[in-house]
């Protein structure tokens, strides 16, 4: 099942995906280069959006939740990168402990969290799930929708190691993203933790992650001879905001509408007839909250009561005090006439597989990360990696390689990004 591109504007795409098949060499070469100077994240999802006249990335998950939504033919990739992310934290490691997140009741994240532990079993690794939630007391064994469980035990702390009863670990793996921040048990552990605390929403920014990517996108664009805005959205930020007491709309407003005109600007270049549109969403966190379209600055001062509300918050109640401005990339990509942007899986450096988030009740300019999603996991009948030059550059290899090739620029900016959290 290959989506749709639903747009004529293919032609600066297509040039774009010319480029990428023309210097594949080249990129390869590139990439084996930045992965001796850097260090992958353990594992990594990307959001891609593609409309037609640009490629580009509009967010980049260091603690990603949807294993189970991969086709499972790509279980031998997922296996071969986990070993290689396994050797670079431990080469000698044969016990992980995977911390999920506290959404018991979420019995689909579930599900990702037993597809992940299936992965790293299959790695040669023995694996047990950990919680963190305070009423887990004693082994649990929860019930899924795919008619298999998972069990997850309560972690104490002895010394500077975390362990269960008869299992003494030799890494942790985080796949809780610390929205609420470190908890004490977490802190200075003897063991490797992965990824590393500072990877935590707590800690980490948007803003951060996208001004490491606008570093990448530039040398990437000299490597291929592009325009940098083809696969690099624009972005500012605005660090003194308050919604509920209308604090810094001023300010938000002016940085909306400043970045409204250099889209015009780049739209009128291109040739593009669309309308220019920013996301506005909280500078830490995910799940899909605190996010808003615009199309225009007076949006932003004219909120009511409810949308600043829902505005004000994101993942564990945390107030929003500082947002991001990102320039809006359209998806024009479509399944059964449902708007779908590709999510891109790796593990190490390593693309391992996507699929496509689709959602019928949302529009081509909204946020598809939100309540009525579903996921198309055979969209990639392929690894990303595998481009035909016998083919048209939009052909589903080719398309799909340009998919990977975005996707990767993004793993390299969070592993430039994580070198500057560390402590």
């Amino acid at each position: 099942m290959v989506p749709h591109l639903t747009t004529a504007l293919t032609g600066p795409l297509l040039a774009l995906e010319q480029h990428i098949l023309d210097a594949q060499p080249g990129i390869e070469h590139w990439f084996r280069t930045k992965w001796q100077e850097h260090t992958a994240p353990f594992y990594t999802s990307v959001d891609l959006r593609n409309s037609g006249f640009k490629l580009a990335p509009i967010d980049t998950n260091l603690f990603p939740g949807g294993f189970n939504n991969l086709n499972r033919d790509f279980m031998p990739l997922c296996v071969q990168a986990a070993m290689t992310a396994v050797e670079q934290v431990c080469p000698v490691a044969q016990r992980f402990l995977l911390i999920p997140e506290n959404h018991t009741r979420n019995t689909y994240y579930l599900q990702n969290v037993a597809a992940l532990t299936a992965i790293l079993r299959h790695a040669g690794l023995q694996v047990r799930i950990g919680s963190l939630l305070p009423e887990i007391t004693e082994p649990t064994t929860l019930s899924l929708p795919d008619g298999t469980s998972l069990t997850l035990e309560p972690v104490r702390r002895e010394g500077d190691r975390l362990k269960l009863d008869g299992f003494d670990p030799c890494a942790i793996l985080l796949n809780n993203d610390l929205s609420a921040g470190i908890p004490d048990i977490l802190k200075n552990l003897k063991q490797p933790v992965i990824p590393p605390l500072a990877a935590g929403w707590h800690a980490r920014r948007k803003s951060g992650h996208f001004s490491a990517y606008n570093e990448v996108a530039e040398e990437f664009a000299k490597l291929v001879h592009i325009d940098p805005w083809l696969i690099n959205p624009f972005f500012s930020t605005c660090g003194k905001i308050n919604f509920r007491e209308r604090q810094g709309e001023e300010c938000l407003a002016t940085y909306v509408d400043e970045m409204l005109q250099d889209i015009r600007e780049k739209y009128r270049q291109y040739g593009v007839n669309e309308e220019p549109f920013v996301i506005v969403k909280a500078d830490a966190g995910t799940y899909g909250m605190g996010i808003m379209t615009v199309k225009d600055a007076a949006e932003v001062r004219d909120l009511n009561r409810k949308q600043r509300n829902k505005m004000a918050v994101v993942k564990e109640g945390l107030a929003v005090s500082e947002v991001i401005i990102q320039e809006g990339v359209y998806t024009f990509e479509s399944i059964h006439d449902a708007v779908a942007e590709p999510v891109v899986y790796m593990i190490d450096h390593f693309v391992v597989g996507g699929f496509y988030r689709v959602h019928t009740e949302r529009g081509k300019d909204e946020n598809l990360n939100a309540p009525g999603m579903r996921f198309e996991p055979l969209a990639f009948k392929t690894a990303c990696t595998l481009p035909d030059p016998c083919c048209m550059p939009d052909a589903e290899p080719n398309r799909f390689y340009a998919y990977g090739v975005v996707a990767r620029l993004a793993l390299l900016a969070a592993a430039i990004e994580l070198e500057r959290l560390a402590p």
